[in-house]
């Protein structure tokens, strides 16, 4: 069964994270992400770093992820 702790640790391995906090049931998820590799990129190509991290999980296991992707600056300026 997926997880919330291993899809965070599966990110966490793949990229540098300021915060990463994942929520789910077993089914749905959702992963706030706060990296500087974000800084310059939109959100697809946000999303595509962070699908990287997950690999085959995506096609496999994971079957609904919705994320939040910051770079420190924005995440700073939403709280």
């Amino acid at each position: 069964m997926v997880t919330p702790e291993s899809i965070q640790h599966n990110i966490a391995q793949g990229m540098a994270t300021e915060h990463l906090s994942v929520v789910g049931d077993g089914t749905h998820f959702e992963a706030v992400i706060v990296s500087e590799a974000f800084a310059g990129k939109n959100r697809v190509q946000r999303h595509q770093l962070v699908y990287q991290t997950l690999g085959d999980r995506m096609r496999e296991e994971i079957h609904a992820l919705s994320m939040k992707t910051y770079t420190p600056q924005e995440w700073q300026d939403q709280n």
